[in-house]
C-alpha cells in the first residue's frame, strides 16, 4: 500500500473505534443501569460466605449481614472481591444481589466491542506510522489518539485480572470524545515532522508520557465517580473500590510520568543544548509531576483517604489535561505542536 492509502485506512480506522467505543458504551451503561436487583433485596448469605472463604475482603467493605461497617475511606490493597455474575462485595452490603442474564450479557457484549475498538485504535496508530514512516505522535491529532489508545489498554489490561466493568461506560465515553475531538479539532494530514521531533527520542519520552497518561485518565475517571456517588445506595460500585482503582493506577503510572520528565530532559539537552529551559510544557510537566506526587505523598505520611485524597487527585488530573491540551493550544513554546 502506497502511503496515501496507509493514512487513509488509518483514518477510517480511527472512525471505526469511535463508533465501537460509543456503542460499547451504550452495552456497558445497559449493563450499569440493569444489572443489578433492586435495591432492598438481601444476597443470598450461602453464596456470600463461600465466596468470602475463597476469597479475602478488602478492609473498608461492609459484607452483608455484618455487625457493622468498616470506615470506607481506607481501603486496601487486596483482590476486588467479586461475586457470581460480577457483583461485588461492597454492591451487596448495599441490597445488589446480582446480576440478570440479560444484563450479564450486555456486559460481556461491551467487552467484546471494547476489544474490537481498541484493535481499530491500535490499527489507527499502526497504519498511521507505516504511512509517515515514524514513531506516530509528532503532532497533537497523533498524540490524542495515542493517549486515547493507552486508556482503553489500561481499563481492559485491569479488566483482564478485576472486575472493573462498573468503569467501562465512562472509560469508552472518554476515549469516544477524545478521539472524536481529534479527529475535528486537532486533526492534522499525514506527514514529515519538524527536525527536533525527528529523533529516537520520542520514541522513549513520548511513549511513556502517553502510556502514564492512559493510567492517570482512568484514574481520573474513578475519582469523578467517587465524587458523584452518593451516600446511599446507588448503581456506582462502592467508593472503596473506586479509590482503590484509581490509587493502583496513579501508583503504577507516577513513575512512569517521573522517567517522561526526566527523559524529556534530556532530549532537551541533545535538540536545544540545555536540560531545562522553563517552557511552558516543561513548567506544567513538572506542576503536575508535583501534584501527583503530592497525592501520594498524603497518602503514605498523612493517611488521606476518601474524598479529600480525591479532590487532591482531581486537581492532579486537571493539571495533566491542561498540560497535555491546555498548554498546546493556548500557550506557544517549544513543545507547540504543529497545525493545533
Amino acid at each position: 500500500m502506497s502511503a496515501e492509502q496507509l493514512a487513509e485506512a488509518s483514518d477510517y480506522f480511527v472512525v471505526a473505534a469511535v463508533l465501537l467505543y460509543v456503542f460499547a458504551m451504550v452495552a456497558f451503561a445497559t449493563e450499569l443501569a440493569f444489572g443489578r436487583f433492586r435495591p432492598g433485596k438481601k444476597a443470598d448469605g450461602a453464596d456470600a460466605k463461600r465466596h468470602a472463604v475463597r476469597q479475602p475482603v478488602a478492609a473498608g467493605v461492609a459484607v452483608a449481614g455484618s455487625a457493622g461497617a468498616v470506615d470506607a475511606g481506607a481501603p486496601s490493597d487486596t483482590a476486588f472481591p467479586a461475586l457470581p455474575g460480577g457483583a461485588t462485595v461492597a454492591g451487596e452490603a448495599e441490597g445488589q444481589d446480582g446480576q440478570s442474564p440479560g444484563a450479564a450479557r450486555a456486559g460481556m457484549v461491551a467487552l467484546v466491542l471494547a476489544w474490537v475498538g481498541w484493535v481499530a485504535n491500535l490499527g489507527a496508530i499502526a497504519t498511521r506510522g507505516l504511512a509517515v514512516e515514524r514513531w506516530p505522535w509528532g503532532n497533537m491529532y497523533e498524540f490524542v489518539v495515542a493517549i486515547c489508545f493507552a486508556a482503553v489498554t489500561a481499563f481492559l489490561g485491569t479488566q483482564l485480572r478485576h472486575n472493573v466493568r462498573f468503569l467501562g461506560a465512562f472509560v469508552m465515553v472518554t476515549a469516544a470524545l477524545g478521539l472524536g475531538l481529534a479527529v475535528k479539532v486537532f486533526y492534522t494530514a499525514a506527514g514529515p515532522v519538524v527536525p527536533a521531533l525527528n529523533s529516537y527520542w520520542i520514541a522513549i519520552h513520548v511513549t511513556a508520557a502517553i502510556i502514564a497518561s492512559g493510567l492517570l485518565t482512568m484514574a481520573g475517571v474513578a475519582g469523578i465517580l467517587y465524587l458523584l456517588r452518593g451516600d446511599g445506595m446507588s448503581r456506582l460500585p462502592a467508593r472503596e473500590d473506586l479509590e482503590r482503582v484509581a490509587h493502583r493506577a496513579i501508583v503504577f503510572a507516577f513513575p512512569l510520568w517521573t522517567f517522561a520528565v526526566i527523559a524529556g530532559a534530556l532530549w532537551a539537552d541533545r535538540a536545544w543544548g540545555r536540560y531545562w529551559g522553563w517552557d511552558p510544557k516543561e513548567v506544567w510537566s513538572f506542576i503536575t509531576w508535583v501534584a501527583y506526587a503530592a497525592y501520594l505523598h498524603a497518602r503514605v505520611t498523612a493517611g488521606w483517604r476518601g474524598r479529600a485524597a480525591t479532590i487532591v487527585q482531581l486537581v492532579a488530573f486537571a493539571c495533566l489535561l491542561f498540560n497535555l491540551i491546555g498548554v498546546n493550544i493556548f500557550i506557544s513554546g517549544l513543545h507547540s505542536y504543529a497545525d493545533v
